[in-house]
């Protein structure tokens, strides 16, 4: 009995004691872990704090990278627009001295024309100058534009007078009758005449830019078409020779 006692005792002694030694571990826990579980709280607050704040610093980093894209793609454009714009200029450049070019060689055009036309006036002033001073009338069979002997020595006279001038023109016109079409008497009017402007330039030596030559066919008869005398004479050239007073 006094053993159980005993017993009974040292396990009611035992469980104060291991009472007390929990009461004392629990206190001990809280007094060292507490804080120690606030500072681990403080540190993950922290942490979340500085990756919100890594996350915003990537936002702006990301922002500034496509600001920075922007203007590199903005900068690339200015370039281009840049060299279009040395382009148009250099061809603007060009162009300015194509046109001051042709204004030049309009001008110097211009004195060119001013100067032909001063000739032309002159010639024309000239051209009032000339007098009528020899003619003759080559008559022609019907149908033919064959210069007979009499037609020739007569184109001999005028090759002889002009042999010694300097300023002169030879005017050779050509007509027909009223016999056939006047279609076929204008090409034969012309054929006499240019029969007569052959045998002054080959035979006469007359120059040819000195002579003037046209074909009149029937119109502008010299007499009378119903008489055949009247026919004969219309079958004629007329050579005129001017020259200045």
């Amino acid at each position: 009995m006094k053993r159980l006692y005993a017993i009974s005792v040292t396990l009611a002694v035992a469980g104060v004691a291991m009472v007390g030694v929990g009461c004392a571990t629990k206190k001990y826990v809280q007094q060292t872990v507490a804080p120690v579980q606030k500072q681990v709280d403080d540190l993950g607050k922290k942490n979340a704090q500085q990756d919100a704040s890594l996350a915003e610093l990537e936002k702006g980093v990301s922002r500034a990278d496509e600001r920075a894209q922007g203007a590199d793609t903005r900068a690339g454009a200015a370039g281009r627009e840049a060299a279009r714009a040395n382009e148009q200029a250099a061809l603007g450049i060009k162009d300015a001295g194509n046109a001051r070019s042709l204004a030049e060689k309009g001008i110097a055009r211009a004195g060119d024309v001013e100067r032909n036309l001063g000739t032309l006036g002159t010639r024309v002033e000239n051209l009032d100058n000339y007098r009528s001073v020899s003619s003759v009338t080559v008559l022609f069979d019907l149908g033919s534009a064959t210069l007979k002997d009499e037609a020739k020595q007569q184109l001999d006279g005028i090759a002889s007078k002009v042999s010694g001038m300097k300023r002169y023109t030879v005017e050779v016109q050509g007509f027909t009758d009223s016999t056939g079409a006047p279609e076929t008497n204008i090409r034969l009017s012309q054929r006499r005449a240019d029969a007569v402007v052959r045998y002054l330039t080959l035979q006469g030596k007359v120059p040819l830019y000195r002579v003037q030559t046209a074909g009149y066919g029937e119109d502008n008869p010299n007499s009378d078409n119903k008489t055949r005398d009247g026919r004969q004479q219309n079958r004629r050239v007329e050579v005129r020779l001017f020259a200045v007073d």
